[in-house]
């Protein structure tokens, strides 16, 4: 068997017998700490290379570098967040859309308080209002029922004038301009023969009967009654006649 002899590995092209370079780009002084000037770098690459080994495992990639460049990278629990909250500090109001919105219920609120504020105040009115109309027509009833009490005995006169005939001329326009004036007041005379008897408006004085009398009516008018409205100020004083 031949024995061969084992060759060589070609060197690179245009190598010259020169050793591998290479260029030192970053810019970070792995022995300051440091940022590099721009044209430091490749001051530093061909300061640094040579034929020895040394040189090229001194200059090694940038992962490669001591831990003080890289904070937090070989430090124990330098992969671990920071314990403290970064947002504790902030201090600061609702601004924006928050702010407007904070604004907007504020014055919906204050809102709906004045409207029932305002309702229970109209409400309160209203039943003021009402309760003295009421008042007003009551007292307004009552006066004009004193003044009827008071003329009762002037006008029991004239109506007895009248039926005896002796109530004529100036008198007679007199006593015609008070029944008008009484009636302005809603006063009203009642109380007429021939009338069906009624205790509620009628006061009877004479009770006559009569075989052919089928109810109880008003056969003689003594006082004529007089009522204000429903309200009966003097009932009717009268004579009647009914049946057996």
């Amino acid at each position: 068997m031949t024995e061969q002899t084992p060759q060589a590995s070609p060197e690179p092209e245009g190598s010259g017998g020169r050793p591998f370079e290479f260029t030192d780009k970053r810019r970070i002084d792995p022995e300051a700490g440091t940022p590099r000037e721009p044209g430091a770098a490749a001051a530093g690459a061909s300061a640094g290379s040579g034929p020895s080994d040394d040189g090229a495992a001194g200059n090694e990639p940038a992962e490669n570098e001591p831990a003080e460049n890289h904070p937090g990278g070989n430090e124990p629990g330098g992969n671990e967040p920071d314990a403290t909250d970064p947002l504790e500090a902030l201090d600061f109001e609702p601004s924006g859309e928050a702010e407007e919105d904070a604004a907007v219920l504020a014055a919906k609120a204050e809102a709906a308080q004045h409207l029932d504020a305002l309702q229970r105040e109209r409400a309160s009115f209203t039943n003021y209002r009402n309760r003295a109309l009421r008042d007003q027509e009551i007292a307004r009833e009552r006066g004009v029922q004193d003044v009827l009490a008071a003329l009762l005995p002037v006008l029991d006169d004239v109506e007895r004038a009248k039926q005896h005939g002796e109530l004529s001329g100036p008198m007679a326009a007199i006593a015609e301009k008070l029944d008008q004036s009484l009636a302005k007041f809603g006063v009203e005379r009642f109380g007429q023969v021939g009338e069906e008897f009624d205790p509620q408006v009628h006061d009877a004085l004479m009770h006559n009967t009569d075989a052919e009398a089928t109810s109880t009516t008003v056969n003689l008018v003594v006082e004529p009654g007089y009522r204000i409205g429903e309200k009966v100020v003097r009932a009717a004083r009268v004579g009647v006649v009914g049946p057996e």
